[in-house]
């Protein structure tokens, strides 16, 4: 018996470090994404936002809001920019209005209340959040 415990006790240790190592968090060197799957993975989801990729310096995602949508997104604690891919609307962020379409690109400062509103077209919109050391 005592032969038949060793065996095993090295399989679950060993399978416990794969485990381990196999869910620890690595920064690719690189990493490609195609626009037409992360729509579809977004559809699938059935979801607004689909974040697809997180690294310790930086996220980003894809977010959606349909003609007359209500944005629901509260402050982040994070700076944030964005870039209007498609779609038209108008965008509210610390006081400050702007008419947005594809093109433009939006800048929050981390804490600040924003949204999106008068949605006049579909928007898609791709997000990149900073995890950068905030001012002090």
């Amino acid at each position: 018996m005592k032969y038949l415990i060793t065996p095993l006790l090295l399989l679950c240790c060993s399978l416990a470090f794969t485990q381990d190592q196999a869910t620890e968090s690595v920064t690719p060197d690189f990493k490609a994404f195609d626009l037409k799957d992360l729509e579809g993975q977004m559809e699938e989801s059935g979801r607004p936002w689909l974040p697809f990729l997180k690294v310790p310096t930086l996220s980003t995602g894809i977010y959606t809001l349909k003609v007359g949508a209500t944005d629901r997104q509260q402050p982040h604690d994070q700076d944030e920019v964005y870039y209007v891919m498609k779609g038209k609307a108008k965008f509210e962020a610390g006081g400050e209005k702007s008419n947005v379409k594809e093109g433009s690109i939006l800048f929050v400062k981390a804490e600040v209340p924003h949204r999106f509103y008068e949605i006049e077209q579909d928007l898609q919109v791709l997000v990149f959040f900073s995890a950068a050391e905030k001012e002090k």
